[in-house]
């Protein structure tokens, strides 16, 4: 794989964690170090780890993966999104503090979630015989980097905006599994048979 056609691959990768970051800064305004850190660290690792993963399993589990990847990352963004968005509308009393995305199983569910996509192109990269290590490592670099500008921008929304930028942060997370979901049920390519 051509270096164009890596960091294509990484920057479209790198889009769903772009927007989760954005909604995440909405409920982490102001943005400290701390919980910028855990968050670009962790969906990098995981958008690093998932290809390795995928092309490690090669052929042997696609069948599988392909039939519940997209059902699991659906899940996880609408059940967070929608908390979020719960969470927003109904308010919060003064000492009230919101649920910090960058903590605890929200983190590790955003970071899988957003990395299932890598897993796939993890599957694709062993199919055409390409060496994982160095995509794996672009690919959880560029994850980091839009993560942290994701969560800049979503924090200096936030602090305009209020909770209706948490409402949105919150919608986009649902529509992104919304569209995971969808892509894979109506837009995947054909299977064909093997063997």
């Amino acid at each position: 794989m051509d270096a164009v056609s890596l960091v294509a691959v990484a920057i479209s990768l790198a889009m769903d964690a772009f927007a989760v970051a954005l909604a995440a800064g909405a409920v982490l305004h102001p943005l400290s170090f701390r919980p910028c850190f855990r968050l670009a660290f962790h969906f990098g690792l995981f958008q690093a780890i998932m290809p390795v993963i995928g092309w490690l399993a090669g052929r042997t589990v696609h069948a599988f993966v392909a039939a519940w990847s997209h059902w699991i990352a659906f899940a996880l963004l609408a059940y967070i999104g929608g908390r979020m968005m719960a969470e927003a509308l109904e308010g919060r009393k003064e000492d009230a503090q919101p649920v910090d995305p960058s903590r605890g199983l929200a983190m590790v569910a955003l970071a899988v979630a957003t990395s299932i996509d890598a897993l796939a192109v993890g599957l694709t990269l062993a199919m055409l015989d390409v060496v994982i290590w160095i995509p794996s490592l672009v690919i959880g670099l560029v994850a980091s980097a839009f993560t942290i500008l994701g969560l800049f921008l979503g924090t200096r929304a936030s602090g305009r905006w209020g909770r209706w930028v948490e409402v949105a942060g919150g919608a986009i997370l649902v529509g992104i599994g919304l569209k995971i979901l969808l892509s894979a049920l109506f837009f995947a390519p054909a299977s064909t048979p093997t063997g």
